[in-house]
């Protein structure tokens, strides 16, 4: 049993939600949010979680064995490296740092303490991604070829009422950080790192500081190459993905906030036959989706059964990949990755006060 402590009530009652999924697993302690009336709400069906509104409460306990970090990004670094210095292991919602600079902080942190870090990226889990993943291990989809993503969701101005986002201080970035940052992962997930990115950034949607529009080209150390459209202006919620390989064609349903929920679509190409693609996908159990899923991975791998547990070097990726981004739609160049230590962006990429943060037509940024 897994004893642990959420920090913050938002995100964190998504996160509750899934640790209810596995009663056996996780027993959840404390639920820690400066809004004692929201963690009371979302607690009402468990009292036997106790509503804190200081972390100190929480981080000496030696019953805790795990921190579920669900707080403002601001807070992701300086609140990681408490928790791992006090022995615990780490579950941290995205990005799990603001740079690449402070991802080696974490790093360094986790090197002495006995605690693992675990980045939150739950859309890798359900049934979309299982059967993606058993047609990738079997070897029928064959080499990637190409894919392209869409994150085009609705944002407008009473999601930004919340003071920290829609701000560099706050949210540390934009649409490309805090919304497509899950697609872009699910990109790397099933085509391999990458190594080369192109990006432009913009801001016209909303009166906001970040970017909340972004078309971005890669290419992948696998040879294959993907797109990503984001925008924030859409009239709906959308999410789609399409991977192109040589032996299929598979594509997803539009669910925005859990696709590999939705009904995909898996098509033979060239020497494979769509019988041979039918066999595997009836052989492929209905997972654990969404949070519930990825706590279970987190589970596994701390009871020393690892394989489909996001790892600390999956939120590095994430976070250099962010970090090229940036810098590549700021530079007008593309950026070759990973982020070396001498990186233009290591130590973040925050505008200057000399940059312009927002502007009212889509340019880079």
């Amino acid at each position: 049993m897994i004893r642990l402590a959420i920090l913050g009530a938002g995100i964190g009652a998504s996160h509750l939600a899934g640790y209810r999924v596995l009663p056996n697993r996780y027993s959840v302690k404390y639920l820690c949010d400066l809004d004692s009336g929201r963690a009371s709400e979302a607690t009402e069906h468990d009292p036997a979680i106790k509503v804190i509104t200081d972390l100190e409460e929480a981080l000496p306990d030696p019953e805790i064995d795990l921190i579920d970090i669900c707080l403002p990004p601001h807070l992701h670094v300086p609140v990681s490296l408490r928790a791992l210095e006090a022995g615990k292991h780490v579950i941290c919602e995205k990005p799990i740092a603001r740079s690449t600079h402070e991802v080696d902080q974490i790093e360094a942190a986790l090197d002495h303490s006995t605690g693992q870090l675990f980045p939150v990226f739950q859309y890798r889990y359900g049934t979309g991604f299982a059967q993606l993943r058993a047609l990738i291990d079997t070897g029928l989809a064959g080499k990637p070829f190409a894919a392209s993503s869409e994150t085009h969701w609705n944002r407008q101005a009473d999601y930004y009422s919340i003071p920290w986002r829609g701000t560099w201080d706050g949210e540390a970035g934009g649409a490309v950080l805090g919304h497509a940052i899950h697609a872009h992962d699910l990109l790397c997930h099933f085509l391999g790192p990458v190594a080369e990115v192109s990006a432009f950034l913009g801001t016209g949607v909303n009166d906001i500081e970040v970017d909340d529009c972004a078309a971005i080209s890669m290419r992948m150390e696998s040879g294959a190459v993907a797109t990503s459209s984001v925008t924030l202006g859409a009239a709906v919620n959308t999410s789609r993905l399409r991977f192109c390989f040589e032996g299929l064609t598979a594509e997803s349903g539009t669910l925005p906030y859990a696709p590999a929920e939705d009904q995909w679509t898996f098509i033979a190409r060239g020497q494979v036959r769509q019988e041979e693609i039918d066999d595997i996908l009836a052989g492929v159990t209905n997972p654990l989706p969404g949070f519930a899923g990825f706590l279970y991975a987190v589970a596994e791998a701390l009871d020393g059964r690892q394989g489909n547990e996001v790892t600390f070097e999956d939120g590095r990726r994430s976070i250099e990949m962010v970090s090229a981004i940036y810098q590549s739609a700021r530079t007008g160049q593309s950026v070759k990755l990973p982020i070396g230590k001498e990186a233009k962006f290591r130590n973040g990429w925050m505008p200057t006060s000399s940059m312009t943060a927002s502007s009212s037509t889509t340019t880079r940024e």
